[in-house]
């Protein structure tokens, strides 16, 4: 396939006119030798590497947390079709043995699903798992009762039960046994702060043991504080800590967006955290057990506190554009930097040679016009 004429985005996040090669599904560096010579004409779009999802719990009635294969097809291909070419499928802080049972599901799932660039689901890029090692004082949407202490063994049983598919895994650091549970496993996997109310001082040994992840910046943690910085302010001063951030334009105030940019430069990872209402009607839906209500994109508990989001990646990528995040900042925190953050760049997030060939054409408004999926 050749994309013609197209402003192609680059790594240093900025555009160049230029045309682009696919074969196979890879990103190759000429047309000599493809074996299909179709072309679409891109003068006047943007092409940009496909939406690249590292926290989603679900969209259109299903969850991930649900254990239904069939119900991840259906979110697979509401992601794709909203430019999410790579999508980390995130579980609830649920009973072990359902999470057991979970991850068991998406390991012969995720064996079975890659069908090639004539599929229209997004590729499963892992698993997040964002409970059940939690601070109940910060627990957001997540059940109380199913909350416990980082347990190493039990994180490896899962991991294990679905093919080492855990790119990410959420860990208050003021947890009973959190910092030893990091230094242990911070080679195995991305090791992501949150859903806590630590200080500076126990967040900046978190980082220190292996770290190097925020889950949902500001959400679900203490403020940022002038004489209590807390785990905004140790994970801000360390330069290979990531942060996701969820844009909205509910969780976090656009003046807060603008200030997350420039606390981690270069480092933002703009998620969704989207629930099955994404995507539905206004109702009542459930995330982890719990009944949530949904009301344009705001979803809340009972006692109003906000459940995830009602809205996807590309979406939250435009939003931030909106508030002021320049395109290529913006562009980049929804592809180069979630590939870098759960160790998949290599194979995704740029539009590089080799890389496979997730690509998105867009129009100058940031209007998504087609979708091309890769192959692994």
């Amino acid at each position: 396939m050749i994309i013609r004429n197209g402003r192609v985005f680059q790594e240093d996040k900025t555009f160049i006119k230029k045309d682009l090669y696919l074969e196979n599904g890879r990103i190759v560096e000429s047309p000599d030798g493809l074996t299909d010579r179709s072309e679409i004409d891109a003068e006047g779009l943007m092409v940009l590497p496909g939406l690249i999802d590292v926290h989603s719990h679900g969209a259109v009635g299903h969850d991930f947390s649900d254990g239904d294969m069939e119900g991840l097809k259906k979110i697979l291909a509401y992601e794709y079709a909203h430019g999410v070419t790579s999508y980390c499928p995130t579980s609830m802080t649920i009973e072990k043995e359902e999470l057991r049972r979970i991850f068991r599901e998406m390991g012969g799932f995720a064996r079975e699903q890659d069908g090639g660039p004539e599929s229209s689901l997004s590729h499963v890029a892992g698993i997040n798992m964002e409970g059940p090692f939690l601070d109940v004082s910060k627990k957001g949407a997540h059940r109380a009762e199913c909350i416990m202490p980082p347990d190493v063994a039990f994180f490896r049983e899962c991991n294990e039960a679905c093919g080492n598919l855990i790119r990410l895994v959420t860990l208050a650091p003021n947890a009973e046994g959190a910092i030893e549970f990091t230094r242990q496993l911070h080679e195995e996997v991305a090791i992501s702060l949150g859903h806590s109310a630590t200080d500076y001082d126990t967040a900046k040994k978190a980082l220190e043991a292996g770290a190097n992840h925020v889950t949902h910046l500001f959400n679900a943690m203490q403020p940022l504080g002038h004489r209590a910085p807390g785990l905004i302010g140790a994970a801000s001063e360390d330069e290979h800590c990531m942060a996701e951030l969820i844009c909205d334009g509910i969780h976090v105030h656009e003046s807060m967006v603008r200030a997350a940019f420039k606390l981690f430069p270069g480092r933002i990872v703009l998620i969704s955290d989207s629930m099955r209402a994404t995507g539905m009607e206004n109702g009542t839906y459930d995330l982890g057990g719990q009944q949530v209500t949904v009301n344009g994109k705001l979803a809340t508990l009972a006692d109003g506190t906000i459940a995830g989001s009602a809205t996807n990646l590309f979406d939250c990528m435009r939003t931030a554009v909106s508030f002021g995040i320049p395109m290529g900042e913006a562009i980049a925190a929804a592809t180069m930097n979630p590939a870098r953050s759960i160790g998949i760049y290599e194979e995704a997030g740029s539009l590089v040679l080799g890389k496979r060939g997730d690509v998105l054409l867009t129009n100058e408004k940031l209007e998504l016009v087609r979708v091309i999926r890769g192959h692994c």
